[in-house]
């Protein structure tokens, strides 16, 4: 490939990179939001919050993006770029898969425990920030970084909006050398190369998480 076809291709790496950063950030946010409601003792609070999760788990995300792009200025009158529709739309998604991690790695720390912040008469609050999400939190890395690892494979769903992350600059340029193979080779090791190591980061962080827990 030419200079000009590679730089294509790493301006694609950045916004692929840029969405996967913000739509993780918005998908962790909606994570522990949800997923604590979902261990709330309001029964409301947690019936919205199950809603929340079962809609979003059970819908597309291509559609959810669709829907962001197309409808919203549709119905609200208001366009959002398409970086901007790309994070909300994943991040919602995956925040709601996320969710049911937190939800179930709250509901995994001992009993006792909290039976204990309520004998030394710790809030609610008190007892999730300083007892269970301590213990939890360790519990939820291996399984959020399978679930960072699908986010960046679905980063390549934004292409269909015409955004230039990887998936839609690889196509490019494809369309333009009509080399298929080649191109799309290059794509997937640069996807697995960046899968690879948040897979490195994650575990890194992991064995720290549980090295202060002990």
């Amino acid at each position: 490939m030419t200079s000009g076809l590679w730089d294509l291709v790493l301006k694609g790496v950045w916004t692929t990179l840029q969405l996967l950063v913000f739509s993780a950030l918005l998908g962790a946010a909606v994570s522990f939001t949800v997923g604590i409601a979902r261990t709330h003792r309001l029964w409301i609070v947690r019936f919205l919050a199950g809603f929340y999760t079962e809609v979003f788990r059970g819908t597309s995300a291509l559609v959810m993006i669709f829907w962001v792009f197309f409808v919203l200025p549709l119905a609200f009158g208001w366009q959002l770029v398409p970086m901007w529709a790309g994070t909300l739309a994943l991040g919602l998604t995956y925040g709601a898969y996320g969710s049911e991690i937190v939800r179930g790695a709250l509901g995994s720390v001992d009993p006792a425990q909290k039976e204990g912040g309520i004998a030394l008469g710790f809030t609610p609050a008190q007892r999730m920030r300083k007892i269970l999400l301590p213990q939890a939190v360790p519990e939820m890395i291996p399984p959020f970084s399978n679930l960072l690892i699908e986010l960046l494979k679905g980063t390549a769903l934004v292409s269909v909006m015409g955004m230039g992350d990887l998936a839609f600059s690889g196509n490019l340029v494809r369309l333009a050398l009509q080399e298929s193979a080649e191109i799309y080779t290059y794509v997937l090791l640069i996807y697995f190369v960046i899968a690879f190591l948040l897979t490195r980061v994650m575990r890194g962080l992991e064995r720290h998480l549980k090295a202060g827990v002990r």
